[in-house]
């Protein structure tokens, strides 16, 4: 039997600390989530010897059993004073250097989206959210520290709740992060810069959407995606800021709309976004036009 020792009222640390094993340690995708109170462990190992340990997995009873963020051990960071680590990037450490050793072929992208995560999760095991100039805004409720607040007080004294529930969150926010880098990537390789009368666009050739909010976060007015397998088109300028009278798309689909008549375009309500095509409507008929032709229309507007 495998064994993963955490803290009682397991946080952020402690939870992402058993994903990365449960997910990425050969043969502990089962291993049994075990909760003790902070600090301590199980076995009679006294602190000064669990601090001494060079490997994480300990033989216990005649179980392997692994303590995260409690113990005093490899995976343990409360005897480290360095704010720029914790128990998840310690234990993302361990479980890479376990995956290297054994030469599995790792995903790049997976491996930075795993950093990105074990990064996170300093930030917020040291507080360090006080730091951002957002902090007390609203949305910063439904982050997943929040939420993970929220299921103590719904669910109280359920540790095996609060890991099973965040982490089925870390996986789909590890997939989030990969598309998003995936989408960076696209972005900086085969995104075609161009400029508007209202500033400057982006236009692009891929099946991954998220690149269309992501060149918005990074500052482009207008964007501009065509699905290469589809051959749907979608155009999103930014939304207005106070006092801005902003972009406003009804020229450009009056122009699309004599150019390609056959297609289907929709054309939102605010004017700040054109569709031909969309998961949510399969009936629409895909513009022939291509990308250089409608990148054309956006800069003569």
């Amino acid at each position: 039997m495998k064994r993963i020792v955490t803290h009682t009222s397991p946080d952020m640390d402690a939870i992402t600390s058993v994903w990365f094993i449960k997910r990425y340690l050969s043969g502990w995708e089962d291993a049994e989530v075990r909760f003790v109170p902070a600090g301590q462990r199980i076995g009679n190992l006294s602190d000064q010897k669990a601090v001494e340990l060079k490997d994480p997995i300990e033989i216990i009873s005649g179980h392997e059993v692994i303590h995260v963020d409690t113990g005093m051990g490899p995976l343990d960071h409360h005897q480290i004073k360095d704010t720029n680590t914790c128990a998840a990037s310690l234990t993302f450490d361990y479980v890479k250097k376990h995956l290297l050793q054994k030469n599995l072929d790792i995903d790049p992208v997976k491996l930075q989206a795993l950093e990105r995560i074990s990064d996170f999760v300093v930030e917020v095991d040291h507080f360090k959210e006080a730091f951002r100039k957002d902090a007390l805004e609203n949305y910063n409720n439904f982050s997943i520290t929040e939420i993970l607040d929220g299921l103590k007080f719904q669910h109280p004294n359920d540790d095996k709740y609060y890991v099973d529930f965040i982490c089925i969150c870390l996986d789909a926010i590890l997939h989030d992060i990969e598309n998003r880098i995936w989408a960076e990537t696209e972005i900086k390789e085969i995104g075609i810069d161009f400029e508007t009368k209202w500033g400057k666009g982006l236009g692009i050739e891929t099946i991954n959407d998220s690149v269309v909010k992501l060149a918005q976060l990074m500052g482009y007015i207008i964007v501009v995606r065509k699905d290469p397998r589809k051959g749907y088109v979608r155009i999103k300028a930014r939304p207005n800021s106070n006092g801005e009278k902003g972009i406003d798309l009804t020229l450009v689909s009056e122009k699309l709309k004599k150019m390609d008549p056959a297609a289907t375009w929709f054309l939102h309500v605010s004017g700040k976004m054109l569709l031909n095509g969309t998961p949510k409507n399969p009936k629409m008929k895909p513009s022939k036009l291509s990308l250089q032709e409608i990148i054309g229309v956006l800069k003569e507007i």
